[in-house]
């Protein structure tokens, strides 16, 4: 039986993607093997390369004059990447810090770049999201970075950051693919595909043209975008499985409304939720309603010595992965594209349940 998965990464799946997989994971192509067993420079996997690129374009709107890389090392590796390829020793970049991921990439950045904080959300405890108008930027910056969504502390920005001609860079690993967006507004982004766009092991990196070929010498060829760019992301084997599962992701997107349709999916999966928590009185959510993430949803029982019941009678109605991170307790639930309505709609049952049997 399939459970309902609200894992925050790697994540769920749509079904439909994972049948077609199984059953093309002995003959892939009438090849009499799987995908994992072909060589990545094969007509038959750079097919594959390609359709996937090209649906990706499609779907996000990608512009003329932008690279798409399909890389290695998650988002995390993009956070020494980026400074790597877009700054000089000695450079300024700004970053704004809104919980944990933008603290890993702030810490990162600073082997490479004076780094400047110019939006530090810690008086919320990072339950806010700064307001536009605040954020000014420092003279000469490099780049404005910024984490459109905090996985983990549930903390998303309602708005894109407006940077003038300073390169936005955006780390869009909890929400790219999840609703429309106008990738013409950044000189970079940057996603994780374990949250909508496929399993762990491959990153997705979308750099405008005139950012690229600037890498520092001591770079290494994995992280540079021009080397990438110049192999088709195979400068070194790609993960291919990964990168097969990514594209069919995109097709089931597609087949599903594309951005327009997820956007609609995901709007509604994300009320059902927050009209729930914010009614019944046994729970409640830490994040200021104007920052709250449509993709992960933190919430906290008003009695947390019962948290290890909560979880225990969850798991047994089939409700998966609804463990807080460890850094901030709590519970937590992942809706990416994947997690269907149906799913949402079985946790707001067990959630009225569970506080009409304990509080």
């Amino acid at each position: 039986m399939r459970v309902h998965n609200f894992a925050a990464g790697p994540a769920a799946l749509p079904i439909e993607v994972l049948e077609r997989a199984q059953s093309e994971l002995t003959d892939f192509n009438g090849l009499g093997m799987s995908v994992m067993e072909i060589s990545h420079r094969s007509k038959n996997f750079v097919a594959v390369a390609s359709e996937s690129e090209a649906l990706l374009r499609e779907l996000l709107g990608v512009p003329e004059g932008y690279t798409v890389l399909f890389l290695q090392g998650g988002a995390t590796g993009q956070f020494a990447a980026i400074p790597m390829n877009l700054t000089s020793p000695g450079a300024t970049v700004d970053y704004v810090n809104t919980g944990s991921w933008s603290k890993k990439a702030i810490a990162e950045a600073k082997k490479y770049a004076d780094v400047r904080v110019i939006a530090d959300e810690k008086d919320s405890n990072y339950s806010t999201t700064p307001a536009a108008e605040s954020l000014v930027l420092t003279e000469g910056a490099a780049y404005l970075h910024y984490t459109a969504n905090e996985t983990i502390g549930g903390v998303e920005f309602p708005y894109v950051p407006d940077s003038g001609d300073v390169p936005l860079v955006a780390d869009f690993s909890s929400t790219i693919m999840s609703r429309p967006v106008d990738v013409s507004a950044f000189g970079l982004i940057y996603a994780g595909a374990q949250k909508n766009l496929g399993p762990s092991g491959i990153t997705v990196v979308i750099v405008r043209d005139d950012l690229v070929g600037h890498a520092r010498p001591e770079t290494p060829s994995v992280l540079d975008y021009a080397a990438m760019a110049g192999a088709d992301s195979m400068l070194n084997t790609p993960p291919t499985f990964g990168w097969y599962l990514l594209g069919l992701n995109l097709q089931w997107i597609r087949d599903n409304g594309g951005l327009p349709g997820m956007e609609q999916r995901n709007e509604r999966k994300a009320r059902t939720l927050y009209d729930a928590i914010d009614t019944l009185d046994f729970y409640s959510n830490p994040v200021e309603p104007a920052s709250r993430s449509w993709m992960n949803v933190p919430f906290l029982l008003a009695d947390d010595s019962l948290d290890k019941e909560f979880l225990a009678q969850a798991g047994a109605a089939g409700l998966t992965n609804l463990s807080g991170h460890r850094s901030v307790g709590g519970m937590r639930a992942s809706i990416y594209n994947a997690t269907s309505q149906e799913s949402v709609d079985a946790l707001v049952s067990f959630l009225k349940e569970f506080e009409r049997t304990h509080a």
